[in-house]
């Protein structure tokens, strides 16, 4: 049985095709039960439709409509996953919000998320742009991608993959920010992979 994946996203899905393109060639064998977004606008909900992948919208909005907490969205989304899904492993793959400890409570030791730097440089938003000026102000020499366990901690989980990406005196934010893409639709599969292979879920 190929292990089960349930992908998280926010916007444009670049990380989820690499999932798609990866376990479409049987370089990674496993099998995308949903992808799930925020937000109703994000592209990768197109492209998880093109490959026959089932979709949910699940948005924070109407909770905060109603008066309700950020907990209690995370609550029962991670109720929805654990109930309808039960899966393997959930990939945070550009999804732009902090999941909560009682979220992981829920689905413990089961996510990994996609950081565009390296353990312990620039957690948080902007790590490319704060790499990039860093790197011109002679901080860092080079900058990374890693992919992590997720914890409460925001980008502090164990690590389970990094890779070194270089900066060149001559690079634009642009052309970093599309080599370091170019690397994240690599890592997030292998990352995913080692994951798997970790807990023993995963046969080359």
């Amino acid at each position: 049985m190929a292990p089960k994946l349930v992908i998280l996203i926010s916007g444009n899905g670049s990380n989820l095709q690499a999932f798609i393109d990866a376990i479409a060639k049987s370089d990674l064998k496993a099998e995308i039960q949903v992808v799930i977004s925020n937000k109703k606008s994000a592209y990768g909900l197109q492209r998880a439709e093109k490959a026959n992948i089932p979709t949910l919208v699940f948005p924070l909005k109407p909770y905060k409509d109603a008066g309700k907490t950020r907990i209690e969205y995370d609550v029962d989304l991670a109720n929805i996953i654990k109930e309808k899904y039960n899966p393997d492993l959930i990939v945070l793959a550009g999804w732009m919000h902090i999941l909560s400890a009682e979220f992981l409570d829920i689905l413990p030791d089961k996510i990994i998320n996609l950081h565009p730097a390296l353990p312990g440089q620039f957690d948080g938003t902007h790590a490319i742009q704060r790499a990039y000026k860093a790197f011109m102000e002679g901080k860092i020499p080079h900058t990374g991608v890693m992919v992590h366990k997720v914890i409460p901690q925001v980008d502090r989980g164990e690590t389970i993959l990094t890779r070194v990406v270089p900066i060149y005196k001559e690079d634009t934010e642009d052309t970093l920010e599309e080599r370091i893409h170019n690397v994240e639709h690599e890592i997030i599969v292998e990352g995913a992979k080692e994951f798997l292979k970790s807990k023993n879920l995963y046969e080359e």
